[in-house]
C-alpha cells in the first residue's frame, strides 16, 4: 500500500494505492467520500481516494505518508462508515532495507546489465542492476517492490531485456542523499550492515 497526501496541490483528499500494478482499463465506483478504482480486467480494486480525508486520517505529510498500523486502522474505519466492504491486507514491513549481494552474472542480453541475487534477511531477490560498481559481497541498499523513490517512481516487478527483476539497488543519488556523488554507481554500506535491515534515510 502507497498513500499519497497533498492539500495544497490536490485538496483534502487522500489517494491510496493498494497494488503497484497498472491495469489498462479502469472503472470507478464512487460512495459518499470513497472513490473506488477497480481493475476493468480483474474486477479487483487497485486503488482509492478518500475525500475530506482529515475528518477520517490524521496527516501530516505532504506527499507520500507513511503506512502504519494507525493510519491502516483509520482507513479501515472510513471505508467502513462509507459503506465500502474492502478488507485491508497490509505489508507493514520495510521497503528499502539492506541487501547481501550473493552473486553477480552477466546479463545474456544486455553488457551493461548485471543478474544480481540478492539477501533482504527474509528472502532472496533477483535484481538485475545496471551499476558499474556491483559487485558480489557487497552490502547495498535495496528498495523492495512497493518501495516509493523519492523521485516518485514507483518500484515495481519488472522484466529487463527478457530477465525478471523484483526490486532495485540504489544509488546515493536515487535515495535522494545530500552531496551523494556525481559517478554512476550504487551505494555501498559497511560489512558489518546487516541484510534485511531497514534503511533510513
Amino acid at each position: 500500500m502507497n498513500i499519497f497526501y497533498n492539500q495544497n496541490g490536490v485538496g483534502d483528499v487522500l489517494l491510496v494505492q493498494l497494488t503497484t500494478e497498472r491495469p489498462e482499463n479502469r472503472e470507478i465506483e464512487s460512495n459518499k467520500d470513497i472513490t473506488l478504482i477497480i481493475d476493468e480486467a480483474t474486477k479487483k480494486i487497485v486503488a482509492f481516494n478518500v475525500f475530506n480525508a482529515s475528518t477520517y486520517v490524521k496527516v501530516e505529510a505532504d506527499g507520500q505518508v507513511e503506512t502504519t498500523e494507525e493510519i491502516v486502522g483509520q482507513l479501515q474505519e472510513a471505508l467502513k462508515s462509507n459503506g465500502i466492504e474492502l478488507e485491508l491486507d497490509v505489508d507493514l514491513t520495510p521497503k528499502f532495507v539492506v541487501g547481501h549481494v550473493i552473486t553477480k552474472e552477466k546479463h545474456p542480453n544486455a553488457d551493461k546489465l548485471s543478474v544480481c541475487t540478492v539477501d533482504v534477511g527474509n528472502e532472496t531477490l533477483q535484481i538485475v542492476c545496471g551499476a558499474p560498481n556491483v559487485d558480489a559481497g557487497q552490502k547495498v541498499v535495496v528498495a523492495k517492490v512497493g518501495a516509493v523513490m523519492p523521485s516518485g517512481m514507483v518500484i515495481r516487478d519488472a522484466e529487463l531485456r527478457g530477465i525478471a527483476s523484483s526490486g532495485m539497488i540504489c544509488s546515493a543519488k536515487e535515495l535522494g542523499i545530500p552531496n551523494a556523488p556525481v559517478e554512476k554507481g550504487i551505494m555501498v554500506l559497511s560489512e558489518d550492515a546487516t541484510p534485511g535491515e531497514p534503511f533510513t534515510m
